[in-house]
């Protein structure tokens, strides 16, 4: 039976019709002191130095919505949807999420890619040619090249025969086996570091610089839905207090109606108790609508395994307004921003990239150096006795050359040095104001953040001064020194300041995703 048929059947046959308007509005009120939250705290420690203060809230008081979500939570109606369960669905089935994940696998593919300048390569090459009964030559030639880290080493096999063969290229009957190396001079381009050590380090490079675009698309969608998590919270207590305001100006019409009946009020209160209960049922529709809104909104972010969408589920509600939480103090400020020095993804990014120039600079700076390239190959007919080779083996069957080469104005090689330490500069300047913004900005949200904490402890007590003028007024009104014009009044003012508290609490959670995402980090952890 609800609360109305209740007052119907039961307090209007003990009392006068007077008095039944009253004790329906008392009834009422006693669920009607708040919304904000099942415990609004009490006894905060908020002694100087104590690091642990409380968040603003009512003291002792708990909301009309809340009570009677705790009521339905009690017998298992509703669900609360902690934020910390909200965001781990998020991150394990989000389609962002699973996107930002493939970023460090394609950087993973960039280096295996970049490690394949170092692996060995196999190749074959046969040619036969016969004409007029003549075999001009067959040439065959199987060599193995095994890239190392200055140089590379080779092996092979040749087999050149024929009555046109070129004489440097004949080989015995059997052929000929040949093992060496190939490396450049210290003082040659290519010793310390050459493109394929280049590509290899940027390649690692690159996979750091993956992880911190990672990290940085985790972080944006993890502030997008930390903010809509709470304009869900904000929308749901809005639609409990409306809830309940709308039932207390319903309760208050009947009761004005009776008494009109009986002559005892003018036809004008009725007028007015009429249209605060239309009032009240427009405020309650837009309250419906936002919270539907609100709770589509958060859809968005809801997904299941195999891609499959989810929706926030109607008995679903939204976390508590968590009032004894610890407030962020200086050291705070101070610990968030060291931590964006050092972990913000943005500046990673930013040093990532200036170290794949600095690598780039060194590659464009031995450019500049002369190309001296010596090769070294043992000859053995094959098959290879290992008994044979000794010194006198290695001294009389060799082949031996050297290569060179140096662009005499180096206007290529130097252009592009120049123009890599030119990015180098840009990225260096990027940095250093990247680095300014970031820190600027973690002050500016940690600022709002503060206000917002000090406007919390002033609308808490306006809460309870527009509360304490209500009952006063309703206190006149039972006297006959008041209006229902002027309860009424009072009343929406007290709706107002409920909500614009409900506003501020959604809004300091909100400004704390903030913060973090101005930090560059996804938890609190090491901060507070």
């Amino acid at each position: 039976m609800t609360t109305n048929r209740w007052i119907n059947c039961f307090a209007g046959q003990l009392l006068p019709l007077g008095l039944l308007y009253r004790f329906k509005v008392v009834l009422l009120s006693a669920s009607f002191l708040g919304v904000l939250g099942e415990s609004f705290g009490q006894g905060n420690d908020n002694s100087p130095g104590s690091g642990k203060q409380g968040v603003p809230g009512f003291a002792g008081m708990t909301g009309p919505g809340r009570k009677e979500n705790q009521k339905k939570l009690d017998a298992g109606q509703v669900k609360v949807f902690t934020g910390r369960d909200f965001f781990a669905q998020v991150l394990q089935y989000h389609p962002v999420a699973r996107q930002a994940a493939l970023l460090s696998d394609f950087a993973r593919q960039e280096l295996r890619i970049a490690r394949g300048d170092f692996d060995p390569k196999l190749f074959s090459d046969f040619a036969l040619k016969e004409y007029k009964q003549s075999l001009y030559y067959r040439n065959w030639t199987t060599e193995l090249k095994v890239p190392v880290w200055i140089g590379e080493l080779k092996g092979g096999y040749e087999r050149n025969v024929g009555a046109r063969v070129n004489p440097d290229a004949y080989t015995p009957d059997a052929g000929l086996a040949y093992a060496g190396v190939s490396v450049p001079l210290p003082i040659s381009q290519g010793f310390f570091i050459d493109a394929r050590r280049a590509t290899l380090r940027q390649a690692q490079i690159f996979r750091d610089i993956a992880e911190a675009d990672r990290v940085k698309e985790i972080n944006k969608l993890l502030l997008s839905a930390a903010k809509d998590y709470w304009y869900w919270y904000y929308a749901r207590n809005e639609y409990e207090l409306m809830t309940e305001a709308y039932q207390l100006a319903d309760v208050r019409f009947q009761a004005v109606k009776g008494r009109l009946v009986q002559g005892d009020v003018a036809p004008i209160d009725s007028i007015e108790a009429q249209t605060i209960l239309q009032d009240r049922y427009v405020q309650l529709k837009q309250a419906q609508v936002g919270l539907t809104n609100a709770r589509l909104i958060l859809s968005n972010y809801m997904w299941g395994e195999d891609d499959t969408p989810l929706e926030i589920p109607q008995d679903f509600v939204p976390a508590d307004f968590d009032t004894n939480q610890a407030l962020l103090g200086e050291t705070s400020l101070n610990a968030l921003l060291e931590r964006a020095r050092l972990m913000h993804p943005e500046l990673r990014k930013l040093n990532f990239k200036i170290n794949q120039l600095e690598v780039e600079q060194r590659f464009r700076r031995d450019l500049l150096k002369p190309n001296i390239r010596v090769d070294y190959n043992l000859l053995s007919a094959a098959p290879v006795q290992a008994s044979n080779v000794d010194m006198a083996f290695l001294r009389n069957n060799y082949k031996v050359g050297a290569n060179f080469s140096f662009p005499l104005f180096l206007r290529k090689e130097r252009g592009k040095l120049q123009q890599t330490i030119i990015k180098l500069e840009q990225n260096t300047f990027e940095r250093s104001q990247a680095g300014r913004e970031i820190e600027n900005g973690i002050r500016a949200v940690y600022n709002e953040l503060k206000t917002t904490e000090e406007l919390l402890r002033v609308q808490q007590t306006m809460v309870e001064n527009y509360l304490r003028l209500r009952d006063g007024e309703l206190q006149k009104f039972e006297n006959g020194e008041s209006s229902l014009f002027l309860i009424n009044s009072r009343e929406t003012r007290y709706i107002e300041a409920q909500i614009k508290l409900i506003s501020l609490r959604s809004k300091y959670e909100q400004q704390k995703a903030e913060l973090l995402w101005s930090a560059g980090l996804s938890d609190w952890e090491g901060v507070n």
